[in-house]
């Protein structure tokens, strides 16, 4: 099967394509012929090697990816997925990428694309709907209570604003001025402007300020005096933050989920149903062959990437 992927962390001229062996499905697992992955901030990260220590022992090449939407084309025993089912699902980069045009997974991992959806938009929806999922279950908030958003026409951001909306919870969310149409499009009933202000302008909008911040844009202790004593913030990565007048601070790792049966399932479900719906909009910036991850690299690293890059085969 065809892959990218890289030997040596560095730059994205590293990934390159490669020639492997196409991996067979065991019992509980289903094995996906990859139509569209999806380009994540973590996988330029991995690929500069931010990560290394994690995959020193794994064999090279190493392949990043972690969203996905395919056809199974192979199910081992005990599996109810069906050969020819249009699915979409997430697994752990590296240690078994997505950017090939086969992937090996549990069947806990993946889902039923919705009809209508295609597998380019259905695979811009996983990594990011399960992150989400993982900020609001941390927030534990009763509809009514108003979060902040910052990042927010990022893919993430956009995902949790729309995912918010729909649980009941008022998004207050920050965005350039080019943006602005886009993030109350998604649902954020207030917008204001980002930057290292941000929070005097949040509690301009919330006086004693919000019962939570997911910090999209990872700003740390910048955007903390935005949320009320006794709120929560969560950022998508760990930072260099202190916790302060009894705010609940925690960094969210989707791989947790990910490598959780139960709750990957019970995640992608939650998802499936939402796009089903419309209240989670899938959001594809571009499409290119999966040859030109380079080139998507670069672009995402540059910034200012809307939605998800997508990578086909």
């Amino acid at each position: 099967m065809r892959a990218i992927g890289f030997e040596k962390p560095g730059d994205p001229d590293v990934l390159r394509e490669f020639d492997l062996p196409a991996p067979q499905a065991g019992p509980g697992e289903v094995r996906v012929h990859i139509e569209a992955v999806a380009v994540n901030p973590s996988d330029t990260a991995t690929r500069s090697g931010a990560f290394a220590d994690r995959y020193r022992e794994v064999a090279t090449p190493h392949l990043p990816g972690w969203d996905f939407a395919g056809t199974v084309d192979q199910v081992g025993a005990g599996v109810a997925h069906e050969v020819g089912q249009l699915v979409m699902g997430a697994t752990l980069p590296v240690f078994n990428g997505a950017y090939a045009e086969y992937v090996v997974v549990p069947s806990a991992n993946v889902v039923a694309v919705p009809h209508g959806v295609d597998a380019v938009a259905a695979c811009t929806v996983p990594m990011n709907g399960l992150t989400a999922l993982l900020t609001l279950e941390r927030f534990d908030l009763e509809p009514g209570a108003w979060i902040a958003v910052t990042g927010a026409a990022g893919a993430y951001g956009g995902s949790l604003i729309e995912i918010a909306c729909a649980r009941g919870l008022h998004v207050v969310a920050d965005a350039s001025e080019a943006d602005e149409q886009l993030v109350r499009d998604l649902g954020a009933e207030e917008v204001v402007r980002r930057g290292d202000d941000v929070a005097r302008r949040i509690r301009e909008v919330r006086t004693g300020g919000v019962d939570a911040l997911a910090d999209g844009a990872v700003q740390g202790a910048v955007v903390l005096p935005a949320v009320q004593d006794a709120g929560a913030y969560v950022a998508v990565r760990a930072g260099d933050i202190t916790s302060e007048r009894g705010i609940t601070v925690d960094a969210i790792m989707v791989g947790d989920v990910v490598s959780d049966p139960d709750r990957i399932a019970a995640g992608l479900a939650t998802l499936a149903d939402l796009v089903r719906s419309g209240r989670l909009t899938p959001r594809v910036a571009r499409t290119l062959p999966a040859a030109e991850a380079p080139r998507a690299h670069r672009a995402l690293e540059a910034g200012g990437v809307r939605g998800r890059q997508v990578l086909t085969f």
